[in-house]
C-alpha cells in the first residue's frame, strides 16, 4: 500500500486544461506491482469518514482481489482533487458527485461510476460561544465560516445553506481552513466562527463541547430538510474518456467498491475501525467508533446513484453557483454518472 500526500499549490483549472495534452487524453493504463494495473485514485481527506470506503478497499484487500495495483493519495480538498484530475495527474477522484455537474458547466466531461452516498454526511458546526446567535442559516450575515478551502463541497454546501435563508455569498466570509485539527484551532483562536465540516472532527468538537450541530447533513432527514431533497455526495469519479477507454478496469474498480460498501452494511462500526489504519483514531480509538457510527447512515450497499438526488444537487448548486446557474437547462446529467458498473459488479456477486 502506497499512500503519498499532495504538497503545495495546484495551478488553476483553466490553465490545466488548456494546457492538457492530446497523448495525456489517450494515455493507457500504468503497469504496477506484479504487472498488474495500475490506478492512481485521489481522494479528498483519507481520514475523512465520509471516504472511509476508499481506504477500507483497500485494508480489506479488494483492490488486489480484482487484480488491481491502486494508489490512494491524500489531499485535504476536494477541490484541489478535481484539479488533478482534470490535470490527468491522477486516474480518479474519491470526492464529492456534485464537482462532475461543476465540471461539466466549466466544459469538462466527469462520471460518477459509484456512487457510495446520497447524502453528504457533513455537518454546519457553530462554536458555542456563537450558539446563542447563530441560530439558522440566516444568521450567517458577517460571520466567517470555515470550509476545506474554496469551491470545495463544504464551501457548495455552506452557500446552498445560506441562499436558501437569502443570505447571500458576499454576505459573510468563507475561510479556508482544511479539516481536523486545522478547522479546530481556527474555532479555538476566533479565524471562524463556525463552519462545514465531517466526522471525525464532528465527534471531537462535540465530545469538548467546543461546538453545536447547527444543520445535522449526516441523516436523510436532515439533508431533506435543510437541501430540499437527498443529495449525492461520496463518489468514485473519473475523466469520461478513461471510462470509455478503460472499461475493464473500472468495472473491476466497482467490483472493489461495490464489494466494500457490502462488507459495511453487515460489520459493526467497531470492526469497521479496527480494520481502518490505527493513525486514524487520533489516538482515541472509542471517540473514532463514535464518529463511524454517527455518519454510518450516509452509505447505501450498492453503489448506485438515485436519479432524484442528482436532480436535486443540480437544482440546489443552480442557486447560487455562477457557473452552474446560467447553464442549468443545458446540463446533462445523464452525462455525470453511470451505475452501469455497480449493476455489472451486483449481477456477479
Amino acid at each position: 500500500m502506497r499512500i503519498r500526500r499532495i504538497a503545495g499549490a495546484v495551478a488553476a483549472l483553466a490553465l490545466i486544461a488548456a494546457g492538457t495534452t492530446a497523448c495525456q487524453d489517450s494515455r493507457g493504463v500504468a503497469t504496477g506491482s506484479g504487472g498488474k494495473p495500475k490506478v492512481t485514485i485521489i481522494v479528498g481527506g483519507l481520514e475523512k469518514v465520509i471516504y472511509l470506503p476508499a481506504m477500507l478497499s483497500q485494508q480489506l484487500g479488494n483492490f488486489a482481489a480484482q487484480g488491481l495495483d491502486v494508489e490512494l493519495q491524500g489531499e485535504q480538498s476536494g477541490a484541489t482533487a478535481e484539479t488533478s484530475l482534470v490535470a490527468k495527474q491522477v486516474d480518479g477522484v474519491v470526492g464529492f458527485y456534485d464537482h462532475t455537474i461543476d465540471l461539466q458547466a466549466k466544459g469538462q466531461c466527469i462520471e460518477s461510476v459509484v456512487q457510495m452516498a446520497n447524502i453528504p454526511g457533513e455537518a454546519e458546526m457553530i462554536g458555542t460561544a456563537n450558539a446563542n446567535t447563530i441560530k439558522s442559516a440566516a444568521d450567517f450575515k458577517g460571520r466567517k465560516l470555515g470550509v476545506t478551502s474554496l469551491g470545495s463541497s463544504t464551501d457548495f454546501l455552506t452557500k446552498a445553506l445560506a441562499a436558501k435563508a437569502g443570505v447571500g455569498a458576499d454576505q459573510y466570509t468563507p475561510v479556508k481552513v482544511g479539516a481536523g485539527q486545522t478547522f479546530i484551532a481556527s474555532l479555538d483562536n476566533g479565524g471562524i466562527d463556525g463552519g462545514m465540516t465531517t466526522d471525525p472532527t464532528i465527534a471531537k468538537l462535540t465530545s469538548t463541547g467546543k461546538a453545536k450541530v447547527l444543520y445535522d447533513l449526516r441523516t436523510v432527514e436532515g439533508t431533506k430538510a435543510a437541501l430540499g431533497g437527498l443529495y449525492p455526495a461520496s463518489s468514485l469519479y473519473l475523466n469520461c474518456d478513461f471510462v470509455q477507454q478503460h472499461r475493464d478496469v473500472v468495472q473491476k474498480l466497482a467490483n472493489a467498491f461495490v464489494a466494500t460498501l457490502k462488507w459495511m452494511s453487515q460489520h459493526s462500526p467497531e470492526e469497521i475501525a479496527a480494520k481502518m489504519p490505527p493513525s486514524y483514531s487520533g489516538g482515541d480509538q472509542a471517540l473514532y467508533v463514535k464518529s463511524i457510527k454517527d455518519s454510518i447512515g450516509m452509505f447505501n450497499t450498492d453503489g448506485t446513484m438515485d436519479a432524484d438526488g442528482a436532480k436535486n444537487a443540480l437544482e440546489v448548486l443552480s442557486t447560487f453557483s455562477t457557473n452552474v446557474k446560467p447553464r442549468k437547462d443545458s446540463i446533462d446529467l445523464s452525462k455525470t454518472y453511470t451505475t452501469e458498473f455497480v449493476d455489472a459488479a451486483a449481477k456477479q456477486g
